[in-house]
């Protein structure tokens, strides 16, 4: 069954209408709604049109946030072959917010790491809503290090409120494992290349994006804080989360705009979650364009190229 978000209620008003006509036409009552399940059908596509067309950063934040969008475990289904999931930090225990592992690419060896923030009640318990903790970041910096002894591209899928905020975790050096999983990144021979799926919420999502090349999904966030927390910070009030989101310049367009991300992945008209096949397709092209772009430089170069990516953000800002 389908969700909707609140500023949604006029379009799932029309295609209620839509079901309950087809219901009745279906009933065997021998009743003709072709007629005006056509109408309303376009009515509904074109106000979820107009809608979408226009979404605040605000929407936008609660589109990225959308239950029903795909998560890690799903573009590993769909895009990738023989997922050999690999657990564990060797150093204290495995965390199920980060998930990773050799997989096979379009043919392509590949390191897949991400975030998995569990799709139903019980699995979002386990991973724990894809928070990690210093553990998660320990594992993922012992996946690149081992994509770089091998010599096998890196790709990131990125879906996080951020990183888990809990007394345990900072117990546990929880900043000391974010920094030196970004440094990990950084330090790569062997390209890598991150998407943002939905969330990319502070340095829990920079601990495995700082790639050579950075992809966003239309309606996805890439942000220093959550909306409401920079709302609690600023105003002493997270109701005013609209307005933080709006200043904070988290969109993909906006961090398009400011040079901090290479590309926007088009999304179905609704959002990721209406069409679930057509977003894996428009990921794995990207995904595969991204690569083959990265293909035949040396490991010193890779370096350079990243390198100089990071060190260029904020030189230049357009007005």
């Amino acid at each position: 069954m389908r969700s909707y978000l609140d500023f949604e209620k006029h379009v799932a008003e029309l295609e209620a209408k839509v079901d309950e006509l087809q219901a009745l036409g279906t009933s065997g009552e021998g009743v003709d709604v072709e007629d005006e399940v056509g109408r309303l059908r376009s009515k509904a596509d074109e106000a979820l049109n107009e809608l979408y067309a226009k979404l605040t950063p605000w929407q936008k934040t609660q589109v990225a946030r959308h239950p029903q969008r795909p998560h890690f475990c799903d573009y590993t289904t769909a895009l990738f072959e023989d997922f050999t999931e690999l657990a564990g930090d060797r150093k204290y225990g495995d965390d199920a917010a980060i998930v990773g592992g050799f997989a096979r690419f379009r043919g392509q060896s590949v390191m897949l790491i991400g975030h998995e923030r569990g799709s139903d009640t019980e699995s979002r318990l386990k991973h724990n809503f894809g928070m990690a903790r210093p553990e998660g970041y320990r594992k993922a910096v012992r996946l690149m290090e081992m994509a770089d002894r091998f010599d096998i591209p890196m790709v990131s899928l990125v879906d996080t409120a951020g990183a888990y905020p809990g007394i345990d975790a900072e117990e546990r050096g929880q900043a000391e494992a974010i920094a030196r999983s970004t440094d990990a990144c950084l330090s790569l021979g062997v390209p890598n290349v991150a998407v943002i799926i939905g969330e990319g919420g502070s340095g829990g999502a920079i601990a495995i994006a700082t790639a050579n090349n950075v992809q966003m999904l239309e309606h996805s966030i890439y942000s220093v804080i959550s909306p409401e927390g920079a709302a609690s910070i600023l105003w002493r009030d997270s109701a005013r989360a609209s307005d933080a989101a709006t200043n904070l310049k988290i969109t993909a367009q906006d961090l398009l705009r400011l040079g901090i991300i290479d590309g926007i992945i088009p999304e179905p008209v609704g959002g990721a979650h209406r069409d679930h096949d057509a977003v894996m397709r428009a990921v794995g092209t990207t995904i595969g364009d991204a690569l083959d772009g990265l293909a035949g430089m040396s490991r010193d170069q890779i370096k350079k190229s990243r390198r100089e990516k990071f060190l260029a953000i904020g030189r230049h800002i357009p007005a």
